[in-house]
């Protein structure tokens, strides 16, 4: 139990504040303060009159108890504190809230597993196999690789769209001073557009045109970039903005003119292009495919290895003994 320490004169003026409820009740409550809830209260922490008037969850409270200011016989104001049974409906409801949102968080990593191309294999349960030879084992490997091979190649044909002949600009309007003095502007200024793991989606494109809004020439810098792909992003990006690819830096930067005779087109994001989401799913998908290609390369190579190990030194003895053992058994 525990009270509030107020001076006389905030007494009266916090009486004033408040209303009678009823004649019969000497309560005083004031229509826009909630009750008041008390705990181990420090008397330095409630010495201010505007208390009352803070916020009410900025206090952890430890019991459920109410403390109403009240009218005596006399007409002097004094508190009561009056016990109240805690509520169990918000208990149940904040346990019923935490089970619906690990419930919803079990569902969206269901979905995201399921579309995770890392996570694809064939049909079926998962079986740990024990192969006698390893000739066996990595036939079994190379077998269902390439199964998972046709399965990501056929998600990837979702993602083909037909392609659209675009704006065409005119390589041959440049001589050779304009392309001198354009690659010199290119390097003096900084905007660029970057291409990454998605490649070359409607994004890319939008952002080129908004460059060329204000600017005559745009750097593309992509990362990561495979040896020899630059070229083909160059082509691409060509056909589907209408730009001219006047210089290649390096190997991972590709400066674009808008070209004379520039207007700004009304859909700047080409029809032919995947959207950003899309474009992200297909780059998961080339991943998995390209990694899935490097391990049936390397299983073969160990494979070829171990017929060449076996016609020059016969079978390792571990084999022969296994197999014997398991005749016999």
């Amino acid at each position: 139990m525990a009270f509030r320490l107020l001076s006389r004169q905030n007494l009266r003026k916090l009486s004033a504040s408040f209303t009678l409820l009823s004649p019969s009740q000497n309560t005083l409550l004031s229509p826009s303060l909630p009750a008041l809830r008390t705990d181990v209260i420090s008397p330095g922490k409630y010495l201010s009159p505007f208390y009352p008037f803070f916020n009410s969850w900025g206090v952890r409270w430890a019991s459920y108890e109410s403390v109403n200011l009240v009218l005596s016989d006399d007409g002097k104001p004094k508190f009561e504190i009056e016990e109240v049974e805690p509520s169990k409906k918000g208990r149940y409801q904040t346990k019923r809230r935490l089970k619906l949102q690990r419930k919803r968080e079990k569902k969206k990593r269901k979905e995201a597993n399921k579309n995770d191309p890392r996570r694809m294999r064939p049909k079926g349960k998962k079986i740990k196999q024990k192969f006698p030879t390893a000739e066996a084992r990595l036939k079994y490997k190379i077998e269902k690789a390439r199964l998972k091979e046709a399965m990501l190649v056929e998600k990837l044909k979702r993602y083909e769209v037909e392609k659209v002949q675009g704006p065409v600009a005119k390589p041959e309007d440049l001589n050779g001073e304009e392309r001198f003095y354009l690659k010199k502007v290119s390097q003096k200024k900084s905007n660029y557009v970057p291409i990454g793991r998605r490649g070359v989606f409607g994004g890319v494109i939008l952002n080129m045109h908004l460059h060329w809004k204000k600017h005559e020439t745009v750097k593309v810098i992509c990362k990561p970039c495979r040896p020899g792909q630059i070229q083909e992003y160059s082509s691409e990006i060509a056909r589907l903005s209408g730009g001219v690819p006047i210089n290649v830096v390096g190997n991972d930067t590709i400066v674009f003119y808008r070209g004379k005779d520039y207007v700004q087109p009304e859909v700047m994001s080409p029809v032919d292009t995947l959207s950003k989401k899309k474009a992200l799913e297909k780059s998961k998908y080339e991943q998995s495919l390209e990694t899935v290609r490097r391990f049936i390369a390397v299983s073969e190579k160990e494979l070829e290895l171990y017929y060449r190990h076996v016609a020059l030194y016969g079978k390792p003895q571990s084999e022969t003994t296994d197999l014997v053992h398991g005749d016999g058994g």
